[in-house]
């Protein structure tokens, strides 16, 4: 994956406590989308980043949710969240959801224009706002991939379908759906 950062491989202790357990692959694709989220590759998600995560996952979270979120996980100090910290706080998060509800939420965020497809435009967006530099060649690539609908956009079905069908996707865990 093209996000994915070469480092030594993290072993981290199973999940206790309660707390779901977490599949190798499930890891790993929380791994992927702490370095996409970690836009000046630092090795940590500051205020900033976690900020334009949630904004572009769709999540509306105040200053002092945000600063909070940090603060609870952050065991270090150090004021950012390292990838053991995030692995936490994630894993803390994933549990039962209403998947399909959770991503019509995602869904509308990045249809911000209403038009109940997601377009060549909203995904220059989304990209954008996640610190992606994707030309408009990949870009329409990845909407041709996700539109089998033919509506020229990703409507909510296509969306769904590619969020459900994709074992490496980010959102699917990152919104607690752990099948």
């Amino acid at each position: 994956c093209r996000y994915t950062k070469s480092r030594k491989p993290l072993h981290m202790p199973p999940a206790t406590g309660g707390k779901p357990q977490l599949a190798p692959e499930q890891v790993e694709q929380l791994k992927e989308a702490f370095n996409l989220f970690d836009a000046d590759q630092s090795g940590a998600i500051d205020y900033r980043e976690l900020k334009a995560a949630m904004k572009a996952l769709g999540i509306q979270v105040k200053k002092e949710e945000l600063k909070k979120m940090i603060t609870d996980v952050d065991a270090d100090g150090s004021g950012s969240i390292e990838f053991p910290e995030f692995l936490e706080m994630m894993t803390a998060k994933m549990g039962p959801s209403d998947t399909r509800e959770e991503l019509q939420k995602v869904f509308d965020s990045f249809d911000d224009d209403k038009t109940g497809v997601i377009s060549f435009a909203n995904l220059k967006r989304i990209a954008k706002e996640l610190g992606e530099h994707l030309n408009d060649e990949e870009l329409q690539s990845m909407l041709n991939h996700a539109d089998k609908s033919g509506t020229g956009g990703v409507s909510m079905d296509d969306f769904y379908r590619l969020m459900k069908k994709q074992q490496g996707n980010k959102l699917d865990d990152l919104l607690g759906d752990d099948e």
